[in-house]
This record gives structure tokens, C-alpha cells and sequence, in this order.
């Protein structure tokens, strides 16, 4: 939560410094004259700004204070940025009392600087007061020192780094101690430590627990012993009976004799006189550095359970080690973090229903005692006590970054691998490759919780790949990143041996970092060996890392697992390489649910009907993740088998990932990728909190949204709207959200995406509990939170206006998105800072509803896309002087107002549809008068009586008559009388006075305005996506001569309507743009204009209703173009009954990697011949059943990169079967989809 509080902070304060250091701002101040407090609290700003930024770098933003003040300095940015736009539209108001106004606007605005100016001064005297900041001269880093003076008497509320280091070793002193003092039983009981990073040390957590149970004499004798190789049984027994003389015999005169007489006695007597010790005392034994499970199964024979409340300590730096000590057989290991800092584990008996097996009668021979389990009395769990939950806890910041670790061991008690047994085969294979003597390195990667850590570690223990490596090593990234700590962990596994000599000579431990590299390439050199480098977090880790490993012709490989596609990439070289886990499939995540809750594969139809409902919602919410199925299945294993029960936990699931302990892993695994994240990224990220559950957002509708809220701003050259679409490939390569499967293979890679259920569970907790987002829902309660910024009303709530006005405060609100149906009063005159409204697919919005629309002075994002009901915008639109972008695509508007001119940063203009009718009509003059009269008759009537004409055009809200007429008038009417395509609108002359644009379309230039339209294009220089449609003989070179002067423009789309349509319009176009990438022509063409062989970055092109008769010229042309990757041949776009796909000068369509061909209706062959288009992976066909071929396609075989045949329609099972029969033969098995 700390990040996310520091991250929200950086934006909100990065936007408020961006206004008050901007011209405008010091405009407003100079008129108002105040410019001293505007540059106060402007340099104030910077200085919080700078402060932030220390915080979220260093450490020190875990101190609770820390966290509320940044809050406070959140708060405050947002209301300076408030009001000084505020003041700027106050200023831009006119009025024919203007001097008087100005007076009075000076007093009222300089009244709320002085408050604003004292309330940045109230935010840094806290500062002052609370020490957050060091005195040092650094001036932003937030520091916990604390003090004792007089002058601040709270200061003691914060504590220094090392009174928190200590606080934190005295306690998990205190909890081991407390788990080793646990007597439920007189049982023999063992305790495995586990530190991740690193030697226990003499000075660890573990040593001064045991110096104080032994100078409180909790037990009668006490051994520290650190095992000596190879393993010396004699010398062990002996090293601890001279421990157990010591301390149980100091001080008599007998201790030198006793001592004198253990070195001289032989085996077999030591392991009498051990035995005879160990039955008639307690005792606490403390083994120091178990490295393999060997070891300890060569020094745990002599240690019998006489029932005297003993206790064996085990510390290992192997965390296998750790829990195998404790669950060897059947025992079941649990575990507990200590120390969070030092990452300290303890592991211990789960239950303690089994003892140790061996007692004082089933001893044989001379010191062969096995040590077994056996069933017993039950006993409750020893240190159930002691329940800290490391990963939730608010003391330190480093428990994030330890969340893995957590898992790791967790998963490690998971051996089973439900659902992933091809996963596993393919890296063996991977691994396994003879064809390579290269260092490869297999990157597997994929969003947290997939089990990455589980896969690979079985994959490393292996017995086909335990023969292939001897030399194998695996190690977890741990964090703060420490390469030598990690050098050291596979120098020790992958020679323990040499490495414990060198150790002890001096040559390894505490050597610098050159000595330490020798030393692993000296292990190494010649060798072939395996590592697995498991939670690999960014691309320097690697670079430090890989230095360290010789790369030879050895056959050697590293594992490397991640989160991010970018450094997998980064990793491994070779793409083949690149493994990306995917989520189970339904099947196997049921099979594992029911394995966890019910210990065995049921059958829920069968067994608990009553059941299934439930356990289908939760597998819905889990979405194939193994991590969240296998702990919301432990967790109900242990819960009554009843359907309410169950549907607790589905309807409080967020809160349950919250306050659950048993959960808890799974918020701390989806937390650690969102703690990962870089500030700006978490903004957008909990941006998503804002959109229902299982929604597709669209890529376009997040990063105009992103800009319009200020998270994404030019810098360097690159447009705000370049970097907030490298924020969206992130956050996709980051796997903290999934592209959504029909936009794959789009030309900008991913156009929509989607939330796993989880992440945005956690999502919505962090917003909500910082007041980010308040989504209104059937249920929700009064919101006493604060204020709120984004408010989302879902399609579920039902209240009314009361309740709404109750519930949210809207003065603050700077964005609202209504899903479901629209209501009047969530327009309010209150919402005077709304940045962004969407409204894109509401019901119920009609005309009158954004009558007040034009008083929104700080709207830049506006959204009515799909609200079909609106026919018309009002002309206040000419109002919104911030508007950045207007969407009213899929509505029902053909003409913009004139007033949107005035919009000087409007930059997207997005407008009108595409339809699928090409055609055009074919009525007569005298139908069309007909038409045009009896639609005139009707709309007059339906004037007079709005209700009928209501049911009849099937309006959805709740018109009035000037709807109604407006409907007629504005769209009705023009539509019949000028029989013009109603999939584009109409713009206004002097479009070229909007310098800013990006986007523009669908513009319908067919009327007596469109060539007038097209000139004003040659004005907008910066665009670079437009569609028109309405294109004729009359206006073509008009259009021609604009595109030749685009020279950004990277898509164009040109419609045309009937016949003869697109022919001969675009042959007078002298130069195309040169970064051109897509072209969508739809319309009769007969042949392709000859400038699109030059068409060189052209990536994506789509024909429909082109009527192309020279196809196979066509075919050569599109060949011929060096990076086409998306081919979408659509209706009537060829007239020809043949597609080949031939080589030419060996080269035909070399990047194509998808064709779709959809309703070609003389389409009777489809033919690839060897060596075309070798780089294909997705091939769409739609076509008529009584048309399908059964012999359609041919050379399908040939295709080596062809991953999937996707078929939409019914087809007759010959065409399917020969489509299988091909598919079969084509070495990379694709797979055949029927949609």
C-alpha cells in the first residue's frame, strides 16, 4: 500500500507542478496579482515532487508517518491544480461588468491563495515536525530519525533504521523462542531455519535464542554444533557430549576427568553414554549448516524421542532442506517467517498427531536407531502462538519484495503438477536440445501465481536431466538484489565440496568481487552444467549475473523464470526459447480445485450438486491461475461442503484476499507484481479498477482516458500518446493484464485487454482505500471515505437521485464512466473539474440530457460511443477549449456542430461507422421523392405525438419532443432527402484551424461542404489516421491532393458507395504517404492503384466490394510488399475464382502472418504453393455452405509456420475433413477452430 500511496502522490503532484509552472498559470496569476503566492506554492510543489521521488526509490517509505503525510501532500496538489484552473476559467468568462468582476474576482481569488499558501506551509512544517525529510542537505529524502527534543514532542513516533533493525531481531528472537518453549507434549520435536540470503551467523536470530534459553536454563543441557565434512560420526557424537559435559557439569571437580575420559572412549561406548544423557534429560541442540537431506538423515539416527520435551535445531541455507527435515514420510511441514529483513524461515510439524517412531525399546545394535513416524496421541500444533503473517505486514517494505520466497516454499509442498505434464515435456526438450552446444538459456515466463517456480524446480529435479547435468545449481533472486550473496549460493551448489576448502582458506567468503568470479569460473570452466535462476525481476540483474557464468561449447543451460515478456526476451536470445506459461485450461484447474478440497478427483454433478454453481464462479475468479485454485482449495477443504458457505467467499472474495490469513498468499504473490511496478505505471494500473468485471477495454479508450487524467505528458520528442501506449505494452508485458484473444494479431499488436479477476480484486482494494475510485453498485454503502476522484456507476445499481446525491460527492469527481443505463441527475453543475466523461454504451442518454454539457470547462476526454439515441450535440460543445478528444462513433449523429471549431486541442475526431454494404442504393428519383414524402408525413406526426414515434424508432431513454424532432430533422430527413451514407458525419468548414489533430472519421465528404472539407485536410500536417467516406469522380482529386500533403499519416481508410465508385478516384494520388502502414479500401476499384507497390511500411491492408478482376496482377503487387502482415480479403473484393499464393523471384508475401478471406462468393480455389508466405500463422475463412469446396484449399502443408485454421459458418463435413486431412500433414500440427 505504501508504493501505491507514493505512486498516486508522484502523479497527482507531477500534474499540479506541470499547470502551476505552465504559462497559463502565471497568466491567471499576473491578472489576479498574485504572482508571489503562485510561485510559492509552484516552487513548494517541486519540492514535494522531489521528495516523492526519494521515497519511492529508497527504503524509508515503509514508515507508517511517512505514508500519511504523502496522503496529505496528494491532497493538497490535487486542490492546488483544482484552483488554479479554476481560476483560469473565472478569467476566461466574459461579461459586460468585466472591471468590475476583475475586482471582485481579485479579492475572492487572492482570499483562496493566502489559504492555499497556508496549507502547503501546514504540509511542510509537518514535515519539519515529524522529521520525515534528513536535514543532510539532500532535502527530499524521507528519513525515520527520531528525536527527544522538547520542540517536538510526536518526533518519537517514528523510529531510526537501527532501532527498527533491532525491534525486529528482539522479536523474531521472541517467536522462536516461543515456538521452541511450545510444550503441548513432552515430544521430541525438530525445528528447521531457513535464511534465503545468505550464512546464519554467530550473530543471527537463531544464536541469540539459544544463549538465552540456555541462561534461563530452560533445558537441562544445550549443544551448538557445526557439522564438519565429510560427515564423522564419532567426532559428532563426542563435539556434543563435550558441549553437554560442559554445561551440565561446570564448576564440579569431576568436569576435567569426564571430559578427559570422553576423548579417549570409543564409538561404541559414545553412543552408550549419548544415549544414556539424552534419556534422564531435556535437551536443546542446535546443527549448524545441514546442506543435503543426506546429512541430515547421517546425524538424525541418533537422536530418540524419551518423551522429555527435547528440541533439535536445524539450520540450512536449502530450503528443501529445510521442509524435508520435518516432512520426511508423512509428516506435514509448516512454516512461519522470523526475521523479514534477513528473510528467515522456521519450519516445523505442521500437526502433531504423529511422533517420532524410535523409543527406548526399539533400539538396535550399537547405535543403528532409525527414527521413523507413527501415529499417536493428537497434540495441537507446537508455536501455534506464533502466527505472524510476514507478507501483509506494514513494518517493512522489504516483506513485499520476499513474497516469492513465500511461494517458493509453499509450492514446494505441492509436488503434484496438475494440468502442466506438456509444459514439462516441452523444456526438457528445450533443455535437452543436442542440436545446440551453445549456452542456451530458456527464458520461462508469465504473470505471477502460475506456478513458474513449482514447473521448473520439478523440471530441475528430473531424473532424465539429473544424468545430463552434474554440475546443477538453483537459486532464487532475492531482493535488494545482491550478486555476490547470489554468486556465492551457486558456487556453493555446484561444487560444495571445493567450495567449503576454499571457504575455510579464505579464498571465497569476504573476498571482493573479482575473487569471487574466478572462483565460479574456475568451478565451471569445461564443464556442462544446468541453473536455475528462478524470479528474475529486471535486465541488470541478468547483465550482473551472466558475467559471472562462462559460456562455452559445453551444452550447458540456465532456466530463467520472470514475469516480464521484456526480459525473457532480454535473457535468451533465441525466440524458440521464449517460453510463455499459460493459465491451466478449465478441466485441469477443476481437476486440481477438487484435489485440494476434497483430497481426490470428484465428481460435483454427482456428489454435491448443490455445489457446483458455486465452485464454477470461484474456478471463474481463479481463471486458471494454479496459485489462487490451490489456496482458495485448501482453505475450503478445511470449511463446511455447503453451497452458503461457498458463496460467502464468492460474494467477500476482495475482502477475504484482505483479512483471510489463509489467503493471504495469494494477495502477496498478484501484490509483489503490482509493488514492481514503476510509479507511472501504477496510476494506470489501478485505473482499471474503474471498468466491470470480465470487460474488454479497449487499448484506444485507456490511453486517451491515461492522457486526459495526466498520466502520460510529451517528453522528449515523443507525443503523450506514444508513451502511454508503451505504458499499455508494458503493463501487457508485465502480464499484469492479458490481450484479449481477438486482437493478437491487430497491426498495434493488442487493441483491447482484460483484468484477471484477482489482480483486479487488488486493484480495487488499493484504489478504494485510497479514494482513488468509488464505483456505485447495487449494495454499496454511504461513501464516508473522503473525497473521491474517479466515480464508475455500475449497470447494477437501481437507487434513485436521493440516494445518488447521499451517497457521492461530485464536487470533486474528475472522471465519471456510467455503465448500464443513463440517468439525468448524473449530470450535475457541481462537476466543474470533470476531465473525462464516458459514456460509451449507455442506454437511456438521449439529446436533452447533454443540454449542460458545455459548463464542463475542464472536459478533455469525451465518450458517447455506441449511444445510439444521440442525433445531435449541442453547440455548447464550443465550449470545451480543453477538449482533447470527442468519440461519438455508433451513434446516430451525421453532422457535427459548427462550434467545433473553436476546440483547439482537440486532437481525436472519432465519428460515424462502417457499415457492411458497399452497394450503395439503386432507387429511382421518383421512389426517392416518394420516400421523401411519406417520411416527412410520418416525422410530423410523430412531432406531434413523440411517443409513438418513440416505439417506432426504438429509443431507449426518455425523449421529449424536441428530441423527437431533432431526431427527424438532424438525421431522418437529410438521410432520405440526400440519400447520402449515414456511416460517416459531416464537419464544418474550417477544420483546418485545429492544428492539434491526430484522428479523424469516419468523414462523409459527399456533400456540398465535402470538397471545401478536403482542402482544410492539406492544413492538418500533424494527423496520422483518417477515414472518409463519400469519395467520388467529383471530389477525388481534392482527396488526392490533401493525402499527397499528409505526411504523418500512417492509416487511411476510403469508402465509396454503388458504382462506379473507388474507380479510377485514387489513381491521380502522385505520392502516397511515405509511413503509411494501414490502407482499407472499400468500393468498386477493378484494379489497384499502382502507387500501392510502393507502399513499403505498409503492414496492414484490407479489400472490400473492390471487385478486383486482374487478381492474379493484384496477388503479385501484395507479394511484392516487403512488411505486409495482415491480409484481410473481405466481401466481393476479387471477382476471380482462383488465389494463388505464388513465388516470385522468390520472394511472395514474406511477412504475411494473417489472411483472412471472408465471403469471396466465385471463390472456388485457394492454392499456396511451396515457399510462399512462410511466416503465416493464422488463416480466417468465412464462406456459404452450399458454396464450401470440398477440395477449397490446397498446399496447406507447406505452410511452416501456420499455428491455427480458423472457420466461421457451417460447413459440410467433406470440407472439414479435408481441411483435418491437410492440417495433419503439415509439420507443425496447426489446429483447426470451428466458430
Amino acid at each position: 500500500m505504501e508504493a501505491t500511496v507514493l505512486s498516486l502522490g508522484k502523479s497527482v503532484v507531477i500534474g499540479a507542478l506541470s499547470y502551476a509552472r505552465s504559462a497559463g498559470a502565471g497568466e491567471v496569476a499576473s491578472r489576479l496579482g498574485v504572482q508571489r503566492d503562485q510561485a510559492f506554492i509552484a516552487d513548494e510543489l517541486e519540492m514535494m515532487q522531489a521528495f516523492l521521488m526519494a521515497a519511492h526509490d529508497g527504503s524509508e517509505d515503509k514508515d507508517r508517518v511517512v505514508r500519511v503525510w504523502v496522503k496529505q501532500v496528494r491532497d493538497v496538489a490535487y486542490e492546488v491544480e483544482d484552483s488554479l484552473q479554476e481560476f483560469a476559467v473565472r478569467l476566461q468568462k466574459q461579461s459586460w461588468w468585466r472591471v468590475a468582476r476583475t475586482l471582485l474576482d481579485r479579492r475572492l481569488v487572492g482570499k483562496q491563495m493566502r489559504e492555499l499558501r497556508a496549507k502547503v506551509e501546514d504540509v511542510s512544517r509537518r514535515n519539519k515536525r515529524y522529521r520525515l525529510i534528513n536535514g543532510d542537505g539532500s532535502g527530499s529524502k524521507p528519513s525515520n530519525i527520531s528525536t527527544t527534543t522538547s520542540e517536538f514532542p510526536v518526533a518519537g513516533v517514528t523510529m531510526s533504521g537501527a532501532e527498527e533493525a533491532r525491534r525486529q531481531l528482539d522479536k523474531a528472537k521472541m517467536d522462536l523462542i516461543r515456538l521452541i518453549s511450545s510444550k503441548k507434549d513432552d515430544a521430541l520435536r525438530v525445528i528447521a531455519l531457513w535464511r534465503a540470503n545468505g550464512d546464519l551467523g554467530e550473530t543471527s536470530v537463531i544464536k541469540k535464542a539459544y544463549e538465552d534459553l540456555k541462561m534461563h536454563k530452560k533445558f537441562e543441557c544445550f549443544a551448538w554444533i557445526k557439522l564438519v565434512r565429510p560427515v564423522n560420526p564419532t567426532e559428532y557424537l563426542r563435539s556434543i557430549l563435550r558441549q553437554f559435559y560442559v554445561n551440565s557439569l561446570q564448576g564440579t571437580t569431576t568436569e576435567a576427568q569426564d571430559l578427559r575420559w570422553m576423548e579417549m572412549t570409543k564409538e561404541n561406548d559414545l553412543v552408550d553414554e549419548f544415549k544414556r544423557f539424552v534419556s534422564t534429560k531435556s535437551y536443546l541442540i542446535v546443527l549448524k549448516d545441514i546442506r543435503t537431506i543426506e546429512e541430515w538423515d547421517c546425524v538424525k539416527v541418533f537422536f530418540l524421542n524419551y518423551k522429555k520435551g527435547s528440541r533439535i535445531i536445524v539450520s540450512t541455507e536449502q530450503v528443501e532442506v529445510a521442509s524435508l527435515c520435518i516432512r520426511q514420510q508423512t509428516a506435514a511441514a509448516d512454516h512461519k517467517q522470523l526475521h523479514m529483513d534477513q528473510a528467515l524461515y522456521a519450519f516445523y510439524e505442521k500437526r502433531q498427531s504423529r511422533m517420532w517412531g524410535a523409543s527406548e525399546g526399539k533400539a538396535k545394535g550399537e547405535g543403528a536407531i532409525t527414527m521413523g513416524l507413527q501415529d499417536g496421541a493428537d497434540a495441537t500444533e507446537a508455536g501455534s502462538s506464533f502466527n505472524i503473517a510476514s507478507t501483509t505486514s506494514s513494518n517493512s517494505a522489504d516483506n513485499k519484495s520476499l513474497a516469492h520466497t513465500e511461494t517458493a516454499i509453499a509450492d514446494f509442498k505441492e509436488y503434484e503438477q496438475v494440468g502442466r505434464e506438456k509444459e514439462k515435456s516441452d523444456i526438457i526438450k528445450l533443455i535437452s536440445n543436442e542440436d545446440s552446444q551453445q549456452l542456451d538459456v530458456i527464458s520461462v515466463w508469465g504473470m505471477g501465481g502460475l506456478g513458474k517456480t513449482t514447473l521448473v524446480r520439478d523440471v530441475y529435479q528430473s531424473q532424465h536431466l539429473s544424468v545430463k547435468f552434474r554440475y546443477r545449481a538453483c537459486v532464487t533472486i532475492m531482493h535488494p538484489f545482491n550478486c555476490d550473496e547470489l554468486i556465492k549460493s551457486l558456487a556453493r551448489q555446484l561444487d560444495a565440496e571445493d567450495y567449503e576448502n576454499k571457504e575455510e582458506a579464505g579464498l571465497a567468503g569476504g573476498r571482493t568481487k573479482p575473487r569471487l568470479q574466478r572462483s565460479l569460473t574456475d568451478i565451471l570452466e569445461g564443464k556442462k552444467y544446468l541453473i536455475v535462476l528462478d524470479d528474475l525481476s529486471s535486465t541488470t540483474e541478468w547483465d550482473s549475473i551472466i558475467q559471472h557464468l562462462p559460456a562455452r561449447e559445453t551444452s550447458s543451460r540456465i532456466i530463467v523464470t520472470t514475469r516480464s515478456e521484456n526480459i525473457a526476451r532480454h535473457c535468451s536470445k533465441k525466440q524458440e526459447n521464449i517460453y510463455k506459461l499459460q493459465i491451466l485450461g478449465y478441466e485441469d484447474g477443476l481437476n486440481l480445485f477438487m484435489e485440494k478440497v476434497f483430497h481426490k478427483i470428484t465428481y460435483l454433478n454427482d456428489e454435491y450438486p448443490e455445489l457446483v454453481e458455486q465452485a464454477n464462479l470461484i474456478l471463474k475468479k481463479c481463471d486458471g491461475l494454479p496459485l489462487a485454485i490451490v489456496t482458495i482449495g485448501g482453505f475450503l477443504a478445511n470449511q463446511p461442503k455447503t453451497a452458503l458457505e461457498w458463496m460467502k467467499l464468492n460474494d467477500h472474495i476482495s475482502a477475504e484476499l484482505e483479512m483471510n490469513p489463509e489467503l493471504e498468499r495469494i494477495a502477496a504473490v498478484l501484490n509483489k507484481s503490482y509493488d514492481g511496478l514503476p510509479y507511472h505505471l501504477k496510476s494506470c494500473m489501478l485505473y482499471f479498477s474503474i471498468f466491470p468485471q470480465d470487460d474488454k477495454v479497449s487499448r484506444r479508450r485507456l490511453v486517451r482516458r491515461w492522457i486526459a487524467e495526466g498520466y502520460s505528458r510529451e517528453l522528449r520528442g515523443k507525443s503523450a500518446e506514444e508513451i502511454a501506449e508503451s505504458y499499455f505494452m508494458e503493463l501487457i508485458s508485465r502480464s499484469m493484464i492479458l490481450p484479449s484473444q481477438e486482437s493478437i494479431h491487430s497491426r498495434r499488436g493488442v487493441d483491447s485487454c482484460q483484468v484477471h479477476d484477482l489482480i483486479r480484486e487488488i486493484g480495487i482494494s488499493k484504489s478504494a482505500e485510497d479514494n482513488l475510485v468509488f464505483t456505485l453498485e447495487e449494495g454499496c454503502e454511504l461513501n464516508n471515505r473522503g473525497t473521491i476522484r474517479h466515480l464508475a456507476v455500475s449497470s447494477s445499481w437501481k437507487g434513485d437521485q436521493c440516494e445518488f446525491k447521499s451517497i457521492v460527492d461530485m464536487s470533486c469527481i474528475r472522471s465519471l464512466t456510467v455503465f448500464g443505463k443513463w440517468r439525468p441527475f448524473f449530470m450535475s453543475e457541481k462537476m466543474r473539474l470533470l476531465r473525462v466523461l464516458d459514456l460509451e454504451g449507455t442506454s437511456g442518454l438521449v439529446d436533452h440530457h447533454l443540454t449542460g454539457i458545455g459548463k464542463l470547462l475542464h472536459l478533455r476526454y469525451l465518450s458517447l460511443r455506441g449511444c445510439d439515441d444521440i442525433y445531435h450535440l449541442p453547440d455548447s460543445l464550443g465550449n470545451l477549449r480543453q477538449l482533447q478528444t470527442l468519440d461519438v462513433t455508433y451513434t446516430s449523429i451525421i453532422k457535427l456542430p459548427k462550434t467545433i471549431i473553436k476546440l483547439s486541442k482537440l486532437e481525436h475526431i472519432r465519428a460515424g461507422g462502417i457499415g457492411s454494404n458497399d452497394g450503395g442504393t439503386h432507387e429511382t428519383y421518383a421512389d426517392t421523392l416518394c420516400t421523401l414524402a411519406l417520411s416527412s408525413m410520418a416525422f410530423c406526426v410523430g412531432c406531434c405525438a413523440p411517443q409513438v414515434l418513440k416505439e417506432v424508432m426504438d429509443m431507449d431513454g426518455d425523449p421529449n419532443r424536441r428530441d423527437i424532432c431533432t431526431a427527424c430533422c438532424c438525421n431522418k430527413l437529410p438521410s432520405a432527402a440526400t440519400r447520402q451514407s449515414p456511416n460517416g458525419v459531416e464537419v464544418p468548414r474550417g477544420t483546418r484551424r485545429l492544428k492539434a489533430l491526430d484522428t479523424m472519421g469516419v468523414v462523409n465528404v459527399s456533400g456540398s461542404r465535402g470538397r471545401a472539407v478536403l482542402n482544410d485536410l492539406k492544413s492538418l500536417t500533424r494527423l496520422r489516421k483518417l477515414r472518409v467516406t463519400g469519395i467520388n469522380k467529383k471530389n477525388s482529386q481534392d482527396l488526392c491532393s490533401a493525402l499527397s500533403k499528409l505526411s504523418c499519416l500512417e492509416s487511411l481508410l476510403v469508402r465509396s458507395e454503388g458504382n462506379p465508385g473507388l474507380s479510377g478516384c485514387l489513381d491521380a494520388l502522385p505520392s502516397p504517404p511515405k509511413k503509411l502502414q494501414s490502407l482499407k479500401l472499400y468500393g468498386n476499384l477493378v484494379k489497384l492503384p499502382d502507387w500501392i507497390e510502393g507502399l513499403r511500411n505498409l503492414v496492414k491492408m484490407e479489400l472490400r466490394s473492390s471487385r478486383i478482376l486482374e487478381v492474379d496482377a493484384a496477388m503479385q503487387v501484395l507479394g511484392n510488399l516487403p512488411n505486409l502482415a495482415i491480409l484481410r480479403l473481405l466481401r466481393h473484393s476479387f471477382a476471380g475464382e482462383e488465389l494463388r499464393f505464388s513465388l516470385n523471384r522468390d520472394t511472395a508475401f514474406p511477412s504475411l502472418t494473417v489472411l483472412e478471406l471472408s465471403l469471396l462468393d466465385k471463390l472456388e480455389s485457394v492454392e499456396f504453393q511451396g515457399g510462399a508466405a512462410p511466416k503465416i500463422e493464422l488463416l480466417q475463412f468465412r464462406g456459404w455452405r452450399y458454396k464450401a469446396n470440398m477440395v477449397l484449399f490446397a498446399g496447406l502443408p507447406s505452410l511452416p509456420s501456420l499455428k491455427q485454421v480458423l472457420l466461421k459458418g457451417r460447413y459440410e463435413d467433406g470440407f472439414v475433413d479435408d481441411l483435418r486431412a491437410q492440417l495433419a500433414g503439415n509439420p507443425n500440427r496447426p489446429v483447426l477452430k470451428l466458430n
